[in-house]
């Protein structure tokens, strides 16, 4: 999934961040309201990971924006404010999801994993197609009974193409979701994730490029 972490403290939004994408995410950050509205706008984001008390814009605000917008990003809300009252009025803001401070990253991870899922038309908890199988939770592949061990790219990427149960996708749209804004579309990161990809899945090949458009499961 795309993850947008917004939160001012740099070694916390550093350190979520880094949790996220030990999970397979490509993940985002932004350190003010500004800067994250900035980012909605350019990015298909699944889950906005939110700090409430944020410099620039208040976090507040943005969780109204981007719920008034048409955008189908699920936020999580973070604070330091445990009240009941302040839960409510962050989930009456439009937050799908709400979780103080201090928290476990076992939970903030869960909690994202399942906003994801809740961001896309639903989807079984384990994609098959065929001989292949993946369980998203456990973070495993199989083809028949021979488990296939992919590196968090590769991973990310098979998802994306199970998840389309057999339509074409673009590798513009498997940079979308498996890579960061970091990375550069022309360095041919997809092309080398899909052959390392099929290498991996073995014969005969599962992943079928369709020229000039991208690929698909077959």
């Amino acid at each position: 999934m795309r993850v947008l972490v917004v939160e001012d403290e740099p070694r916390l939004a550093d350190a979520i961040a880094e949790w996220l994408r030990q999970e397979t995410h490509a993940v985002d950050i932004a350190h003010d309201g500004s800067a994250a509205l900035e980012r909605l706008t350019v990015n298909d984001y699944d889950v906005l990971v939110l700090d409430r008390d944020i410099p620039v814009i208040h976090g507040d605000e943005v969780c109204r924006q981007i719920t008034a917008s048409p955008a189908h990003t699920r936020v999580l809300m973070l604070t330091a404010a445990a009240e009941i009252t302040d839960r409510v009025m962050g989930l009456g803001i439009g937050a799908d999801d709400y979780l103080t401070k201090p928290f476990a990253f076992q939970e903030l991870a869960a909690r994202v994993l399942a906003l994801g899922r809740r961001s896309r038309p639903a989807a079984p908890p384990i994609l098959r197609h065929g001989e292949v199988t993946l369980d998203p939770s456990r973070r495993e592949v199989f083809r028949g009974d021979r488990y296939v061990p992919l590196s968090k790219k590769e991973f990310a990427v098979l998802t994306e193409l199970l998840r389309a149960d057999g339509a074409t996708v673009s590798a513009e749209q498997l940079l979308e979701k498996a890579w960061d804004e970091n990375a550069d579309p022309f360095t041919g990161a997809v092309r080398l994730t899909i052959h390392k990809l099929r290498r991996k899945l073995g014969e005969p090949s599962l992943v079928e490029t369709i020229t000039g458009v991208g690929y698909r499961i077959s």
